[in-house]
């Protein structure tokens, strides 16, 4: 699998980021999830793992014909919003070694590949769960 880099949104030792891939989806590199109050809320099938990323992540689809702004709706694979608004992501497990190679992952993070057409339709104005973003 090829990736193409559409951004990141990076502090100092985090880096989660969005990629395009050459398989109509989108790989969302993230902090792993261990926190069990957020684990217990989720079906996490096996393959399947979950990743956190700021919301303003989405904002980078733009570069990938998405447009401008970011989440309108929140559903899969956006399986929670935290208080702290960022998005728990869910899909399956990247494991192409291919893919792997294109990226710098520290051991807290993993990432995730999720159809691009999943998270398309959350940039939708009228599609998906009528969930609102919190308040900062």
């Amino acid at each position: 699998m090829r990736l193409r880099f559409l951004g990141k949104n990076s502090t100092p030792g985090d880096s989660p980021t969005l990629y395009a891939s050459d398989r109509d989806s989108y790989v969302v590199q993230g902090w792993r999830v261990y926190a069990q109050d957020l684990l217990v809320q989720l079906e996490v099938p096996e393959g399947h793992s979950v990743v956190e990323v700021p919301t303003e992540l989405f904002e980078h689809l733009v570069k990938d014909g998405g447009p401008i702004g970011g989440i309108r709706v929140f559903t899969d694979p956006i399986m929670l919003v935290t208080e702290q608004g960022t998005c728990i992501v869910q899909g399956p497990q990247m494991c192409d070694a291919e893919a792997l190679s294109q990226m710098r992952m520290p051991d807290y993070e993993t990432c995730v590949e999720v159809p691009k057409s999943a998270i398309m339709a959350l940039l939708e104005e009228n599609g998906g769960s009528d969930h609102q973003r919190p308040a900062r």
